[in-house]
């Protein structure tokens, strides 16, 4: 039986240049080009969940950030996951699966719930999971107020952390402002 490449968690700021750099190829790799400066902007600044191949070949990454989240009256600290993405033929080895488990493990530890926005093809793996898609509106607290967000109701996944519950689906997720995408 061949052996797991092992996860390798750390901080952004733990990560050299060259590191930085290999996860950014990952990922305009991955995402066909389709991941843009906003999309790496919003996948740094937290833990990162890195997996090597015994060559030492960056084949999968995920990132999870902080996110404060306004809901029923309350400013809850969500842990937003970014940039999950397995190189190109390394795919439907579970590589994945193994990111997202040391991504829920510090939610598990920081954050009072999980939450994502999943591609048509990263939703499977989700579910699968127990991410479950959020039942109630999404908006986001922009300079000039609150910002509906309908289209990403049915793509934002949730999940709580342990010991707690998700947010009541009777009230928005009203998540904080950024560049670019907003989910």
């Amino acid at each position: 039986m061949t052996e797991l490449p092992a996860v390798h968690a750390a901080h952004t700021y733990e990560l050299t240049a060259a590191v930085r750099d290999e996860i950014r190829t990952l990922l305009d790799t991955a995402f066909e080009g389709d991941f843009g400066d906003d999309d790496w902007e919003h996948s740094l600044g937290g833990v990162h969940a890195l997996v090597r191949d015994t060559g030492g070949l960056l084949i999968a990454h995920g990132s999870i950030v902080q996110r404060r989240v306004l809901h029923d009256g309350r400013s809850l600290r969500a842990g937003y996951v970014e940039a999950v993405a397995v190189r190109p033929g390394r795919r439907r080895q579970g590589l994945g699966h193994r990111v997202m488990s040391a991504l829920e493990r510090v939610v598990d530890g920081a954050y009072e719930f999980g939450a994502l926005s999943a591609s048509d093809a990263g939703a499977a793996l989700y579910a699968a999971r127990g991410w479950q898609v959020w039942p109630g509106s999404l908006a986001a607290l922009g300079p000039h107020g609150t910002v509906a967000l309908p289209e990403e109701e049915g793509s934002t996944y949730v999940r709580p952390a342990a010991g707690h519950v998700l947010p009541a689906a009777g009230h928005p997720l009203v998540f904080d402002w950024r560049d670019g995408d907003l989910l």
